[in-house]
């Protein structure tokens, strides 16, 4: 087994007491022991429809049979152009133009490069810092990880090369166990202008932001903080990146982030559950006027306007298993159903409060915290012992530092979020 290099995983640890799953259906996992595990995480915040979807399944077939592959430069074929059209319908604003990458991580990598492609296209060349945010998260790529704001992910590389800075965070522990956004906090957008004063608006891209930083333990945005950091964006010529790969796809409790907060940035970024986690795939989201920017070009006809991307943009195959995702989004009306099952899962998750150890509990649309306070003499350990716990007892948790995650699939009964708190508490009375 150790020939597989894990990742994001302790290996030896891993390897050690391995956990295998070999089958996955509806809610729920299947070990090699034939035991069923309660997928309490979306997989990895992905699989929003649930798995197993036998539509998906025949679309990738038929997909493969027919064009199993299809040149991404210079050449296209039908279904990424209709997956296009139906991906921009559905998102806010004027979003209308869809970049196809194979990941999170190739999203904001490509978001970035256009912010700087953009700048360069209206003369204002100089732009080339990034402004992040402290605890963000943003793929594991290497402006994705300049740009993040997760200590722990960035120090282990040194210096990326890449010139960025970071907000502050959005998180106050003074405001413990607040249910959805918080109501005090709006102000801290203002760290921007702070920024600005230090480097110079003409220095600066693009700031990209998660609505609610899931990475690292669901933290949630104040009410009104996106607004103020569009308003000063606007106000200095600064593009905004919404990091939606989690967000995104009825996560926040409607179809985006964007959308529920009717905040409109110049790009968002986009992956896991656009093909409900069964083929890799990402977009990024592009308002229409950096597109037309950077199609007015005086370059010749021939010339490539934007020269990115990657082999396995708009993948066939990838684009089928999209496309029959949307279908089942649409036709099931999942943004829908979460947003009436948020407050189930709120409910739910707050329920435990009191119980040993715990020292916050924060959710938004179909995700939720549980933090814990950490052991003097092991840090980060009792919420990794409470997620072996979990799995033991048949259900799948995510667990960050001291945090335990929860995003259950949007087709998540009340009974199955009753389960899932049922043994979270009892793992947590068992924990020392």
């Amino acid at each position: 087994m150790s020939s597989y290099w894990m990742p994001f995983t302790a290996n030896r640890q891993f390897l050690a007491h391995p956990r295998i799953l070999v089958g996955a259906e509806g809610m729920y996992f299947t070990k090699a022991d034939g035991t069923k595990v309660l997928d309490g995480t979306s997989g990895l915040w992905c699989v929003n429809a649930g798995h197993g979807r036998k539509e998906i399944a025949k679309a990738v077939g038929d997909q493969i049979a027919a064009l199993d592959y299809a040149p991404a430069f210079q050449m296209g074929h039908p279904g990424v152009f209709e997956l296009a059209a139906k991906l921009t319908a559905i998102l806010p604003g004027d979003l209308d133009h869809a970049f196809f990458v194979n990941s999170g991580s190739e999203a904001v990598e490509s978001a970035l490069k256009i912010a700087l492609a953009y700048h360069q296209a209206r003369g204002e060349g100089a732009r080339r810092r990034f402004i992040g945010r402290e605890r963000g998260y943003h793929g594991a790529d290497f402006a994705g990880t300049a740009v993040g704001g997760i200590g722990n992910n960035r120090k282990g590389f040194g210096d990326l090369g890449i010139p960025v800075d970071h907000l502050i965070g959005i998180y106050d522990p003074a405001l413990a166990f607040t249910r959805g956004e918080p109501n005090q906090g709006a102000d801290r957008a203002d760290d921007l202008e702070r920024l600005i004063a230090l480097h110079g608006a003409n220095t600066i891209a693009a700031v990209i932001v998660e609505p609610f930083a899931g990475s690292a333990g669901v933290l949630v945005s104040p009410k009104g903080y996106l607004a103020r950091l569009r308003e000063i964006c606007d106000r200095h010529g600064i593009l905004l990146i919404f990091d939606e790969v989690i967000t995104g796809f009825g996560r926040i409790g409607a179809s985006f982030a964007a959308a529920r907060f009717g905040v409109i940035p110049d790009m968002i970024t986009l992956a896991k559950g656009l093909t409900n986690g069964t083929v890799p795939m990402g977009a990024v989201g592009v308002r229409s006027g950096i597109y037309k920017t950077m199609m007015s070009t005086d370059a010749p006809e021939g010339a490539v306007e934007l020269p990115h991307g990657y082999t396995y943009s708009g993948h066939p195959v990838a684009c089928a298993a999209a496309l029959a995702a949307l279908d089942i989004f649409e036709r099931e009306d999942l943004f829908a159903r979460a947003g009436k099952m948020e407050s189930v899962l709120e409910d739910a998750v707050h329920s435990l409060r009191g119980l040993p150890h715990i020292v916050d509990i924060r959710n938004i649309g179909m995700a939720a915290a549980i933090e814990l306070e950490p052991r003097e003499t092991r840090p980060n350990a009792r919420a990794f012992d409470a997620y072996l716990k979990c799995f033991e007892r048949g259900l799948l948790i995510r667990v960050t530092g001291e945090t335990i995650a929860l995003s259950p699939p949007l087709i998540v009964t009340s009974d199955e979020l009753g389960a899932m708190i049922k043994t979270l508490s009892s793992v947590l009375k068992d924990l020392d």
